[in-house]
């Protein structure tokens, strides 16, 4: 051995520190997570997708437009809870600890997707169908406020520090599969009965299958256990009087102002493409049922493979270049990609989708961990959940209802595209002229 050659254990000791090993406990957290978001998608994708046949059986009109709006404003109202949801659960989070809450979520919202699947229509008991709808979309809301940041905040206090992104990412990215799965179960259903019996009890199978999903997601976070990095501070708050609501608003309001702008633009564009589209393609650009749901199924899956590498991505330069990068790519695409969806040729439709996906995974490469990264480990659930809450009923439950409204108030069928490019410009100017801090290392 040369004078200048470290023995074989130093050597080897960056290396090690470089890549740690990740545990059965820390794989077992992402899986849970993964499947909790995929779970609280699901329930919400199906109403997007169910969206047509909703506004027919809850919301019967003499004009279909009338019916449509409808159905998207309830699906709106379960947006509007969704910050009360993330205050409830939020402090009960910081308080009691993520795994606790995480269970609550995932039954509730489970069991109110289920419900919706047992509910009489209008025809049968009036005004009253479209009221326990309205029931069942607030007790999804409310539940989802909690899930929604719940899941990413104990997944990322798990992840490797050099890994957040890309782990926060398999994380979210579980939440495009909800709409190739829930899109494809209704596309297999309504082309293996008839169109009558689809309407009468088929389009209820997919939102009663919540329930035991919900159950198996159960199951795997039975197997988990809270963060060191949570336990510690657990253990500390409970020396002293704690209020994490209080605590969330004496330090965080800037922060968390931060976030509602950053998240309200991914809201927003994800609510476009998984929300809106199906029901957008079919009547505006008059392709079929069938049709809509394969090109959006295209869509969610390369989004649910893309937005992974835009983690990984992220996890080497920085959160906020891609948040740069990707609200710029969405203020230039938008409108081009929303008048190929609306063509009325599906290769063309399916191609506005996938390119607007593009620049969506760009941006969530960094927005997805930075909503997360930029709290402490103190309030991150409380100031999160409030702040992403709020961001998605502004943004992402009204994009839907606003798409629609725009179409029949202008009669030019890409011009939601102009409101997302909008959205972008603003987003792209608060990144560039203010003081949105870069997050990437932070532990909190």
């Amino acid at each position: 051995m040369t004078t200048n050659e470290a023995p074989p254990s130093v050597q080897s000791a960056p290396a090690e520190a470089a890549k740690p090993r990740i545990t059965g406990m820390q794989k077992r957290v992402l899986a849970g997570g993964s499947v909790g978001q995929f779970i609280e998608f699901y329930d919400f994708a199906l109403y997007g997708l169910s969206a047509v046949v909703l506004s027919q059986l809850f919301f019967p009109s003499e004009s279909a437009f009338i019916g449509l709006l409808s159905t998207f404003a309830t699906f709106g109202v379960a947006f509007l809870i969704r910050p009360l949801g993330g205050l409830f659960f939020g402090a009960l989070g910081d308080r009691i600890g993520r795994r606790r809450v995480l269970y609550i979520t995932l039954v509730s919202i489970g069991a109110a997707t289920a419900a919706i699947g047992l509910l009489p229509t209008y025809a049968t008991i009036g005004a009253l169908a479209p009221a326990l709808l309205v029931l069942c979309r607030l007790v999804q809301g409310f539940s989802a406020g909690g899930e929604s940041v719940g899941a990413p905040s104990f997944v990322f206090e798990h992840a490797p520090a050099n890994r957040r992104g890309f782990w926060l990412n398999i994380t979210l990215a579980a939440t495009a599969l909800p709409s190739v799965v829930a899109g494809t179960l209704i596309l297999v259903l309504s082309q293996s009965m008839s169109e009558a019996d689809f309407q009468s009890w088929g389009w209820r199978i997919p939102f009663l299958l919540a329930l035991p999903l919900s159950l198996f997601g159960l199951w795997i976070r039975a197997k988990t256990e809270e963060s060191e990095v949570f336990k510690a501070v657990l253990a500390k708050n409970q020396t002293k009087e704690y209020s994490p609501i209080r605590e969330t608003f004496r330090t965080n309001k800037v922060r968390m102002l931060q976030v509602i702008f950053v998240m309200g633009l991914t809201a927003m564009g994800f609510y476009f493409l998984s929300g809106y589209f199906v029901s957008y393609v079919q009547t505006t650009g008059n392709l079929s049922r069938d049709q809509s749901l394969l090109a959006n199924a295209a869509a969610m899956a390369f989004y649910a493979l893309l937005l992974p590498l835009g983690g990984i991505i992220g996890d080497r330069v920085g959160r906020k270049p891609m948040l740069i990068a990707g609200s710029a790519a969405l203020a230039v695409f938008a409108v081009p990609c929303f008048m190929l969806v609306t063509s009325g040729v599906l290769g063309l439709a399916i191609l506005g989708q996938l390119l607007f996906v593009i620049p969506l995974c760009i941006y969530g490469g960094g927005c997805y961990t930075f909503f997360v990264e930029i709290f402490t480990t103190k309030t991150r659930f409380t100031s999160a959940a409030i702040s992403y809450n709020v961001a998605y009923a502004i943004f992402g439950g009204t994009a839907p209802f606003v798409g629609t409204a725009l179409v029949a108030a202008t009669d030019v069928a890409y011009s939601p595209g102009f409101y997302m490019s909008a959205a972008a410009v603003i987003v792209l100017l608060l990144l560039t002229l203010t003081r949105v801090p870069e997050t990437r290392g932070r532990m909190g």
